[in-house]
């Protein structure tokens, strides 16, 4: 089967812990370049990952004619910037999320990448997992009723100030990192839009990045609410209630890639156990990101709803700053 070669700006943690293993054996992803700001660190990269070229500069891989596409796990405050680069070059674009810092400017890129022909999405790569599309489909055929409320937690604990995480300047803060996930996963739930939110935010002195934020979320009839946090004990997990049942997602978001997911189901005539097939979340990413590039169809996830994700998470902030409910 034909590859699709992409190629990696930037030398990140996030692409060193999750996702090269994955796609070292993938018969449809060859990651063929990664480029650093610095030679050296990517030639280090390129060498420790069995990447064939290193490139000293973003700029230099977008010019290399063998690369068809890009993975973007820069800081959030670079990616609409090189959204646009990688559009300009034509390389198809799979871009961390937040995929930008405000609807606006998620809006702005998303236009301007299709207007090129290239392909672009968010990389949320917790959609793709075979738990959550058992989770939506039992949720579309009225296993545990009419969904009336859901409640996301996801938290960490990273302190460390030279962290992105924690720099308020490059987009760091618990709702740009881990609040976007509890966004995205209420919407996919209950497939709409909230009207409004409203919402409340501590703040580290320090960092000046939230650390502690808490959300309500009005879908006009079901509610969905959220806390996360990065100075707390690493914990996530989603739960559904319904007018006839509910159901919990153990392991939601940072899903092992070696050990089966489980989902609880409970209705009135008892409680049972789904488990799912050993998955790599991240390969089913990079790879279903491919085939739609090379078949020529629909990206999983539209644009479309990194921009929609990213007008709740403005109406958040905005709501945390008035004390408010903001509608969307």
């Amino acid at each position: 089967m034909k590859e699709l070669t992409w190629g990696v700006l930037s030398v990140s943690g996030h692409y060193r812990q999750r996702i090269q293993l994955p796609l070292r054996d993938s018969s449809l992803v060859t990651v063929a370049a990664i480029a650093s700001r610095s030679r050296e660190r990517a030639e280090a990269a390129a060498a420790e990952f069995g990447i064939p070229k290193a490139f000293p500069s973003y700029e230099d891989l977008l010019k290399d004619p063998e690369i068809q596409a890009v993975y973007i796990p820069l800081p959030n405050s670079m990616h609409a910037e090189w959204v646009r680069k990688a559009a300009d070059a034509g390389k198809h674009i799979l871009c961390e999320k937040p995929f930008t810092m405000n609807a606006r400017e998620t809006a702005a890129a998303v236009e301007y990448a299709q207007s090129k022909g290239v392909k672009v999405m968010e990389a949320f790569m917790y959609r793709l997992h075979p738990q959550w599309k058992r989770v939506r489909d039992l949720v579309k055929v009225g296993e545990i009723g009419a969904v009336h409320g859901v409640n996301v937690f996801f938290s960490y604990n990273n302190q460390d100030p030279s962290n992105i995480r924690n720099r308020k300047e490059v987009g760091g803060g618990a709702l740009y990192d881990i609040g976007c996930y509890a966004v995205s996963s209420a919407r996919f739930i209950l497939d709409r839009e909230p009207e409004r939110v409203v919402s409340q935010i501590v703040r580290d002195p320090d960092f000046e990045t939230d650390i502690l934020t808490s959300a309500i979320m009005d879908f006009g009839g079901p509610r969905a609410s959220f806390t996360v946090a990065t100075q707390s004990a690493p914990f996530q997990r989603v739960d559904v209630l319904g007018s006839k049942g509910s159901l919990t997602v153990h392991l939601p978001f940072n899903m092992y890639p070696d050990v089966p997911a489980k989902i609880t189901v409970t209705t009135s005539i008892g409680s049972r156990d789904i488990l799912f097939p050993v998955t790599d979340q991240y390969a089913e990413l990079f790879e279903q990101f491919s085939l739609a590039v090379l078949e020529d169809r629909p990206v999983p996830t539209p644009p479309e709803d990194a921009v929609e994700n990213q007008r709740v998470l403005d109406a958040i902030f905005r709501s945390a700053e008035t004390g408010q409910w903001e509608r969307l």
